[in-house]
């Protein structure tokens, strides 16, 4: 069964949504809203017995579609032509009131066998919290429209990017990625009192936290993968790290093979920008057979240490040698606990660039070299 497209509010008669309207041969009216009221010269006939829409369920949730179905009684349902859905992000469940006498405000489908699909970037973003409901209405010959009562209100979830929509990203972000420059360590920059508590209480080892908000919203590493953050890039003239950093001025490197070896795998997390003219790229690094690498053979492309367009390790001449993309900012997350042992901490000489930090840094959504065509 081919799903339905559903019509998104329009604004204009030129709008982009009305072209979508009419190439998917649905309509866009004036609703009801969920308490029954009706907007002046709405164009919907008085009440009359259609079946209620109840048990609704929501199934196949992707970061910008569901299945929608549902129960109701038999009673005059070859009447029914037409299901209104009204849904909102769960923190404006009563946006659903008119602003204005022409504006629709609902999601409008010719009747089909059910579960449907409601699919549509344009209104779904991924990892956020939506109510629905649901009526269903008989069109009638004069253009009025009788309907019935709103149904139950469901609250559901969207997912997080799939591997599908992360590789979409990924290739975009293979065609930015410039040269290759070569690097010899790895290095996390923060503050004296850091490391003080890491040596104080966990032994000398830093430990693994949950990633915070930054970067894409669907983005499936976000508050879920716990790991320690980590740069490689260098400075083009000096092939060292830059001694500025935003992140504090205490600095712990170590040789890059201690982290990025045959032994671990290497995969991509995001792409983004914060309104500026560069990118990051997240990475992930783990141990292979760890819980980390577990987790993200679930959920992330995996790259070729030896072969891929930011972050490759590979053996010449018996020594391992190391090489990152020059023209994008590479975010390199590892997995594991690191002890303080295996490297040193030194403070550095530059500046604390506030301003360069990435702390749950939204990502730009009008981007279009690091967005994909799927909600933001």
């Amino acid at each position: 069964m081919e799903a339905p497209r559903l019509a998104h509010t329009m604004s204009s008669p030129t709008s982009p949504c009305e072209e979508v309207i009419k190439n998917l041969s649905l309509e866009a009216i004036q609703l009801c809203d969920r308490d029954g009221n009706k907007s002046q010269d709405s164009g919907i006939a008085e009440m009359e017995e259609l079946p209620v829409p109840h048990n609704i369920k929501i199934s196949n949730i992707t970061c910008d579609s569901f299945k929608i179905s549902w129960d109701m009684d038999s009673k005059s349902k070859d009447r029914i032509t037409h299901y209104f859905i009204d849904l909102n992000k769960k923190e404006n469940k009563n946006s659903n009131k008119f602003k204005h006498k022409d504006v629709p405000t609902k999601l409008v489908a010719k009747a089909v066998p059910l579960p449907m699909t409601v699919r549509g970037h344009w209104f779904l973003s991924p990892r956020t919290e939506y109510t629905v409901a649901v009526q269903t209405a008989s069109k009638q010959v004069d253009g009025d429209y009788v309907v019935s009562e709103w149904s139950e209100i469901i609250e559901f979830c969207t997912a997080d990017y799939s591997k599908v929509h992360l590789t979409q990203l990924l290739e975009k972000a293979e065609v930015i990625a410039g040269r290759m420059l070569k690097l010899s360590v790895f290095y996390r920059n923060q503050h004296k009192e850091y490391f003080d508590y890491t040596r104080e209480h966990h032994g000398n080892a830093m430990q693994p936290s949950a990633k915070d908000n930054s970067g894409s919203h669907g983005s499936p590493i976000s508050g879920k993968l716990e790991g320690i953050f980590f740069s490689c890039n260098t400075e083009f003239n000096t092939g060292k790290p830059p001694q500025d950093s935003p992140y504090g001025r205490y600095r712990f490197e170590i040789a890059a093979e201690k982290l990025f070896n045959p032994n671990t795998n290497l995969y991509f997390g995001d792409f983004y920008c914060m309104y500026t003219a560069y990118h990051y790229v997240i990475l992930v690094i783990a141990p292979a057979g760890s819980p980390g690498d577990e987790f993200c053979k679930q959920r992330l492309p995996q790259l070729n240490i030896k072969d891929n367009k930011f972050l490759t390790c590979d053996e010449e001449d018996g020594v391992m040698v190391y090489h990152h993309a020059q023209d994008v900012i590479l975010e390199v997350i590892y997995t594991d606990p690191v002890d303080l042992s295996l490297g040193t901490v030194a403070e550095i000489t530059g500046h604390q660039l506030m301003s360069l930090s990435t702390a749950n840094a939204k990502k730009d959504p009008s981007c279009k070299t690091c967005n994909i065509s799927v909600g933001r």
